[in-house]
């Protein structure tokens, strides 16, 4: 089966030596005792319980799934204990608010330990992460009195939660969502309708589940303007805080999944279940997209989670694997040129994507929490352009990765024994729920690229170019890194432009430009990593990145301007193309 560990010595590297997560300490007041030592201190805690007691469930998980009875789902055999002593150690609090039972530790933090659980067990990771969605969204919204009711138990994992959005014939067109919510006359509403694809909606591994429900009310107007959003638990909750009876909700059934099976995912039936609105009538999508946009840097995290697994198993085995002989005369298959190609794509693939997506991390923390107001506006833009990019490239990279390491294994990678596999099947759902990354590549192009007046992507350039370049030892970098980034900036302008004569155009070339945008981020992470690592007195460590830095600058970096020529080919014929004759 597949293995994991965490990779404890790359976070540091990360964290200290090329994004300086001591500023959080020294320019965030309420991370003042959250030093560097501090941060890895915990991300190594939480590494013993990931690797020692939640990783060995991942592949037997996979085999036995959650199963259905009767409205009854019940999780494969100790996913139940582990949750409840992953909970009880303190890590679904780590940065909630303390006056909601949390630690009040970083962002950030959470995201280290986070990607971690990703890679051990990212089935697993579902049910503590839909539950820290479904705070995020009640704090943001929610009156007092309904923080007080719920967000302490969420906070701390002794509730779960869920995210209940998608229906029946709207998945990702959430303005044809039907469910329907009725005043009771008494500050609840009678919440009448069926979900589909709702993750951890049925389970009995804690006594209450609080489902965060997107419903119409009766006079609401249609699409999405007239949306509401509705915390309805399980169980109703009694004034003095004890589950109360049973909600008029049920798991009619669960799905039968390529991956991910021992989450369950479930068929929700609200059978006039109480339930509370959460913020003003009618302005649910926009409570939604606060805990969304979360959640889709949530799900780059399981991304790189699975970039991290396939890339330590597919090294492993291809170290020890002997078949053959090499040109040098060894054995071993690391020694095939090809074979070294495949793994030096995973690496730079998942240390390049590593570093884009705890800085968004440390964005997210800095756009909360700094003093500056104008600091915290350049943070928000940051993340607001980071944010398709970390879900959309980390999650692709995880199923293409994943494909990869099945690639290295050869025969042994197809069958179920090595667990490799299921590095695949899991990771495909990556790239498709919380908006798809075709969703995600327009949200760059139609929404983030016109932000104020483009300013989000040429802070971008701006910061790339402004990275000291005089370093010889990566002149190798900079040169395809300008190079590159000019490409980029063209294109940007010519997207621009072309979306508001031609949406077709800028719509086909969405995908391309998203990841020729990621590419350029990777290098100017690579530049940073490569001049961090000439100042390391470990020399194995030092060259081992340089190398594999080389190796993204030489064959990596240079797909940028393929993807940019792609975008701006002619799309008139392709979209004239009558459906029938496809």
């Amino acid at each position: 089966m597949a293995t994991y560990q965490a990779p404890l010595r790359e976070i540091g590297f990360v964290l200290n030596d090329v994004l300086n997560v001591g500023q959080l300490a020294e320019q965030l007041p309420p991370f003042a005792e959250a030093t560097p030592d501090t941060l890895l201190g915990l991300a190594e805690e939480a590494a013993k319980l990931i690797e020692n007691t939640i990783a060995p469930l991942n592949q037997p998980g996979d085999v036995d799934g959650a199963t259905w009875k009767a409205g009854v789902v019940t999780v494969p055999k100790g996913l139940g204990e582990a949750y409840r002593q992953y909970a009880e150690a303190g890590w679904v609090s780590l940065c909630n608010p303390v006056e909601y039972d949390g630690q009040g530790l970083p962002y950030t933090l959470a995201k280290v330990v986070e990607e971690m659980l990703c890679s051990a067990n990212v089935a697993f990771a579902l049910y503590p992460g839909l539950t820290t969605g479904c705070f995020e969204a009640i704090l943001a919204s929610g009156d007092e009195a309904t923080k007080q009711t719920y967000l302490p138990k969420l906070s701390t994992g002794e509730w779960t939660g869920t995210m209940c959005i998608t229906e029946p014939g709207a998945g990702s067109d959430v303005g044809a969502a039907k469910t329907k919510a009725t005043a009771n006359g008494d500050g609840s509403y009678s919440i009448e309708g069926g979900k589909i694809f709702i993750t951890s909606g049925e389970h009995t591994m804690v006594p209450n589940i609080v489902h965060f429900v997107l419903a119409r009310l009766p006079d609401s107007p249609p699409g999405v303007k007239g949306l509401s959003t509705f915390v309805v638990p399980k169980f109703l909750v009694n004034a003095d805080g004890s589950v109360g009876e049973r909600n008029q909700l049920e798991c009619v059934g669960i799905e039968h999944k390529m991956g991910i099976h021992a989450s369950c995912t479930c068929q929700m039936q609200f059978n006039g279940a109480k339930g509370w609105i959460v913020g003003k009538p009618n302005e649910g999508i926009q409570n939604m997209f606060v805990m969304m946009n979360l959640a889709r840097i949530m799900v780059g995290f399981q991304g790189l989670g699975q970039c991290e697994l396939a890339t330590q198993n597919a090294i492993a085995y291809a170290k020890d694997r002997r078949q053959g002989r090499a040109q040098n005369g060894k054995a071993e298959i690391i020694e095939f040129p090809d074979v070294r190609r495949m793994l030096l794509t995973m690496k730079a693939t998942t240390e390049g994507a590593r570093v884009m997506a705890y800085e968004t991390a440390m964005y997210v923390d800095i756009t909360h929490h700094h003093p500056d107001a104008a600091v915290r506006e350049e943070a928000q833009d940051w993340v607001d352009l980071n944010t398709p990019l970390v879900k959309s490239f980390c999650t692709d990279a995880a199923f293409d990765l994943g494909s990869t390491a099945i690639q290295v294994y050869g025969g042994h990678g197809f069958v179920r024994d090595h667990g490799i596999e299921q590095i695949a099947r899991d990771s495909k759902i990556l790239c498709l729920y919380e908006g798809t990354n075709g969703i995600q590549a327009m949200d760059l192009v139609r929404r983030k690229l016109m932000m104020h007046d483009g300013r989000l992507a040429q802070r971008f350039f701006a910061k790339v170019r402004s990275e000291n370049q005089s370093d010889a030892p990566v002149g190798f970098l900079v040169r395809p890194l300008m190079k590159a980034l000019e490409a980029l900036e063209s294109t940007t302008t010519w997207l621009r432009d072309s979306y508001k004569s031609n949406p077709d155009a800028a719509g086909f070339g969405a995908v391309d430009y998203l990841k020729a945008f990621s590419l350029c981020y990777l290098g100017y992470n690579w530049l940073r990593m490569a001049k961090a690592a000439n100042n390391l007195s470990d020399e194995s460590y030092k060259q081992t990145k340089l190398a594999t830095a080389e190796f993204f600058a030489s064959r990596m970096l240079p797909q940028v301007q393929t993807l940019c020529d792609n975008i701006k080919a002619p799309v008139e014929n392709l979209m004239k193309l009558d459906a029938a004759n496809f």
